[in-house]
């Protein structure tokens, strides 16, 4: 027996933070009865539970690495109209979901999986994952510049960023590139830092993300992880997320 929004993130329905919010809404029964207590426990391979009146049903944990294209929303639909993660990744039979987000304007290396625990290791505040990212900025960077992205600047809401890897790549005649690694995720970072000292973000993919490259894969390709890569992943964010749970069973 496991708790209800455990059983939920595991099958890919959402973290299990988000399964709480379901459960807590009324969107979830069990054997045909409303559950909205969050401390209840059930059988996944007896129970019959349901989420908005869909039966659950277990799957096998995936995990992609997706180079996302430019002019693309992380989400699975858009009420606008734009073109969706969702759309891109509609040949996975598994209910994937985006690990984080990438604006619509930036490309790059983004996780997507059904695995609701791994979601919330890599997304929680304290875990410190890898972001790497190929920065083009208006204008040429100097050395005080530089350093101020490096010892962490103040944001237009007063926050100031954490430190983070910062190295000029090339200059040219009006613009500078350069590589920004940060081990925080703030609603559009870089493009704040960028303003913070006066140079203008032009053009941002991210190359890496929690150290998986997006180096041999095409704008709107995609892969599933090698067994190297996960075992890595679940060593470095998913088995201390379960401690600090306090989880009987780590992987």
């Amino acid at each position: 027996m496991e708790r209800l929004q455990k059983v939920l993130a595991r099958a890919g329905v959402a973290s299990r933070r988000a399964s709480e919010e379901l459960i807590l809404a009324g969107r979830v029964r069990v054997n045909g009865r409303v559950v909205t207590e969050l401390g209840t426990k059930v059988d996944a391979h007896k129970d019959r539970v349901e989420v908005d009146g869909r039966r659950l049903v277990a799957e096998k944990p995936v995990y992609y690495l997706v180079h996302k294209p430019r002019e693309m929303v992380t989400t699975l639909d858009d009420p606008e109209g734009r073109p969706t993660i969702g759309e891109l990744l509609q040949h996975i039979p598994e209910r994937v979901v985006p690990v984080g987000r990438l604006d619509y304007h930036t490309s790059g290396a983004l996780l997507v999986t059904n695995d609701g625990d791994m979601v919330d290791s890599l997304l929680r505040p304290r875990s410190g994952v890898p972001k790497v990212y190929a920065v083009k900025f208006q204008g040429h960077l100097d050395v005080p510049e530089l350093d101020a992205l490096r010892n962490g600047v103040v944001l237009d809401d007063g926050y100031k960023t954490k430190p983070a890897e910062v190295f000029v790549l090339r200059q040219e005649q009006n613009n500078s590139w350069a590589q920004i690694t940060l081990t925080e995720g703030k609603n559009r970072q870089i493009h704040r830092m960028g303003d913070a000292i006066g140079h203008r973000v032009m053009r941002l993919a991210r190359q890496s993300f929690a150290g998986l490259s997006v180096e041999r894969l095409r704008p709107g390709e995609y892969r599933e992880l090698t067994r190297d890569e996960l075992q890595q992943l679940k060593k470095n964010f998913l088995n201390p997320y379960r401690r600090a749970r306090g989880d009987a069973k780590a992987e």
